[in-house]
């Protein structure tokens, strides 16, 4: 230690120097000489210079917010991080970071997710969760966070986030239990330094940690050109498996599953599909027609599920439904009525849509 601090205060005081990104942070503590000399070596060429006392204050407030610093090349750095070519310098962390260890999928997607992509996200969380495989996601609105909230509901294997701002300053603000939560029952990781806003060029960067994280990367719905195409290829960079859930090849947030599916990637129907890409599960364990193991609807009756069929996976009106099924009204009001009732479809502002939650 220097100065009565550990190196990593240090190094959390270098990350949060002004203009000092991942690559520069990187470069500032790849001397040899421990994060100590790098900081005395950054102050050389800082004007005007920080108060003598940032990093005591700086270490003092990490402390008091319980957010963890690991450095790289120090003991306590994440071994699943640890050989990545663009390993993070130094990693925040907010809970236990022993969380990591275990099998790992990132599930990944769109904020502007539809109702079948949120529902599939939260049982693959859920599912995968429940057999001890820790889902890693960003956080943000839409799949991440019906994936995380799916792997908090199923309460077994802890669960992992990658945020692009400080672990102090929550962001979307929605997601402000959800955080909590995941501090609370697994880990919450950021290169950011405490106080840093989510700048949009955070999140291309923080993918690449979600990607080295992963043993699979399962993408849900996203448009061909959105966030999710930096993991994607950040995933195949470093030979990553990507699966895709196949979704309606009218929907623009199908994009890009449905081109990584026609080119080739496994298709990601359920948990099952994943746990058998992780060697947890025989291939042809409960094929065809399975299940998730956590769903416990009772199965429709065969004019309930023609209608279901009809219903599709997109929004679809009364209307729409009762000439694709070639059904008469009535049949098919009273067969919504039971498929509503028994969790298979939910009804809002006049259009019917499929419900993937069991």
């Amino acid at each position: 230690m220097t100065g009565g601090l550990p190196p990593e205060a240090y190094a959390a005081a270098l990350a949060a120097l002004p203009g000092v990104g991942p690559a520069e942070l990187g470069r500032l503590l790849a001397g040899g000489r421990g994060p100590g000399e790098a900081w005395r070596r950054a102050l050389a060429d800082r004007r005007p210079r920080p108060p003598d006392d940032v990093v005591a204050n700086g270490w003092a407030a990490l402390r008091a917010a319980g957010v963890g610093v690991s450095v790289v090349g120090l003991p306590g750095y994440p071994p699943a991080l640890v050989s990545d070519l663009e390993a993070p310098a130094v990693l925040f962390a907010k809970g236990d970071v022993a969380a990591i260890e275990g099998r790992r999928v990132a599930i990944v997607g769109t904020r502007n997710c539809s109702r079948y992509g949120r529902d599939v996200a939260f049982e693959l969380g859920r599912d995968l969760a429940a057999q001890g495989v820790r889902v890693v996601s960003g956080l943000a609105l839409g799949i991440d966070g019906a994936a995380h909230a799916g792997a908090l509901a199923a309460g077994v294997a802890p669960p992992v986030a990658v945020v692009g701002s400080g672990l102090d300053v929550v962001y979307p603000r929605r997601h402000d239990h959800l955080w909590r939560q995941i501090g609370e029952a697994g880990v919450l990781l950021s290169e950011a330094p405490l106080g840093a806003p989510p700048e949009a060029w955070r999140f291309p960067v923080r993918n690449r940690i979600l990607a080295a994280l992963a043993e699979v990367v399962v993408v849900v719905e996203s448009p061909h050109a959105g966030g999710s195409r930096y993991t994607v290829d950040a995933a195949m960079s470093r030979d990553r498996p990507i699966m895709a859930v196949p979704g309606p090849v009218r929907s623009r947030t199908s994009d890009l599953p449905n081109a990584l599916l026609s080119e080739g990637c496994h298709p990601a129907r359920d948990a099952l599909d994943v746990l058998v890409a992780l060697d947890l599960a025989p291939a042809a364990a409960g094929r065809p027609g399975a299940r998730t193991p956590a769903d416990t609807r009772p199965p429709p009756e065969p004019v309930e599920a023609a209608v279901l069929e009809a219903v599709g996976w997109q929004p679809a009106s009364f209307e729409q439904v009762v000439v694709a099924s070639g059904r008469p009204p009535a049949e098919v009001g009273l067969a919504l009525a039971h498929l509503e009732r028994d969790g298979w479809v939910a009804a809002s502002g006049g259009w019917w849509e499929r419900n993937g939650t069991g």
